[in-house]
C-alpha cells in the first residue's frame, strides 16, 4: 500500500464532449481505492471554445494531469510544451502530464494500451504472420497502425468511409500501408492475420458496421476497439466462424496504466478487479 505523503491530495481528470459515458473515472477510482492512494480524478465536460484556458487553469488548481477525449486530441498536442515520439507520430495526445518545472507534457498510450491488450488477451498472437485489416483511419487508427507497424506486421490494409484519411495514412506511414475504398472492405479481409475495427460503427447508437465476412478466416484474431456493447456484433459473427476475439475494454485500462503511474506514483494491475470495477460503473 502507498499514500500520497503531501499535505494535498493530487487530482487528475478525463477531459472531453461529451463526457457522461466515459469508464474512465471508474478506473481510476478503482485503481485508487485499491492501493490507498489519497486522490481524486473527475470528468469534466469542457467545449472546444474552453479547452486550453481550461487546461492552462488546471495546475493552478492542483491537477498533476488529464486525459483528454474526443475532441480535444489534436489540441492538447498543440497546448504542449513537450510532445512524445509516439503522440508527435500519431498527431494526438491522451495523456497530459504538469511537470515540477511548469512545462505540459503530452504522450499517446492507444497504441501502447492496444498492444498490451491484445498481447495478455491472446499470447501466441504473432505479428509476423499475417496482413492487419484496420476498419476506419481516424485517430484510434492512427494509434493502431503505429502500433502494429512497430510490433512487426508486415501489411497494414486500411479501409475507411472517407478515402482521403485512408490516404493520408500511407502517405505519414509508408508502403506497408495498403489502401482500400470502403466498399472493399470486406475483400481486405481475405488472408489477413489479425482485424481491428477503430471506428464507432456498431457502438450503443451508432449505425451498425456492416462489413461481409465471408473472407474472414478462421485462424484470424479480431478485434474490436468499441465497448459499449462489450460483444459487438462483429466480434460475436467472427466467434461464429471460429475467430480468436478481443473486446475493447481491455485497450481502455491498458491505455490508462501509464498516466496513472505518473500522477499518483503507482503502476497499476490491470487485472478482472479493474474490469468488474469499469463494468460495474
Amino acid at each position: 500500500m502507498t499514500s500520497d505523503p503531501s499535505p494535498t491530495a493530487p487530482l487528475a481528470a478525463v477531459i472531453g464532449s461529451p463526457i457522461g459515458q466515459s469508464r474512465s473515472p471508474a478506473l481510476h477510482g478503482h485503481w485508487l481505492q485499491r492501493y490507498g492512494i489519497r486522490g481524486h480524478y473527475v470528468p469534466m465536460e469542457v467545449s472546444q471554445a474552453d479547452f486550453a484556458q481550461v487546461i492552462a487553469m488546471l495546475p493552478r488548481m492542483g491537477f498533476v494531469g488529464c486525459n483528454v477525449t474526443i475532441p480535444h486530441k489534436e489540441r492538447a498536442l498543440q497546448l504542449a510544451d513537450a510532445v512524445s515520439d509516439r503522440a508527435s507520430l500519431i498527431g494526438a495526445a491522451n495523456t497530459l502530464t504538469y511537470r515540477a518545472d511548469g512545462r505540459l507534457h503530452a504522450d499517446n498510450t492507444d497504441g501502447y494500451g492496444f498492444l498490451a491488450n491484445l498481447r495478455q488477451e491472446v499470447p501466441h498472437w504473432h505479428p509476423p504472420a499475417g496482413a492487419a485489416a484496420v476498419l476506419g483511419a481516424g485517430g484510434a487508427a492512427r494509434a493502431v497502425v503505429v502500433a502494429l507497424l512497430e510490433a512487426g506486421v508486415p501489411e497494414i490494409r486500411v479501409a475507411n468511409r472517407t478515402r482521403a484519411r485512408s490516404d493520408a495514412l500511407r502517405a505519414d506511414f509508408g508502403a506497408r500501408v495498403v489502401v482500400y475504398d470502403w466498399v472493399e472492405a470486406g475483400h481486405m479481409l481475405d488472408q489477413a492475420a489479425t482485424v481491428v475495427n477503430t471506428t464507432a460503427l456498431g457502438m450503443t447508437g451508432k449505425p451498425d458496421l456492416r462489413v461481409p465476412l465471408e473472407a474472414l478466416s478462421p485462424q484470424a484474431v479480431v478485434c474490436d476497439l468499441v465497448y459499449a456493447p462489450l460483444r459487438t456484433a462483429l466480434l460475436e459473427d467472427a466467434a461464429r466462424i471460429g475467430c480468436t476475439t478481443v473486446d475493447g475494454l481491455g485497450m481502455l485500462l491498458h491505455q490508462a496504466a501509464p498516466g496513472f503511474e505518473r500522477w499518483f506514483g503507482q503502476r497499476p494491475e490491470v487485472d478482472e478487479a479493474a474490469r468488474a470495477a469499469v463494468l460495474a460503473g
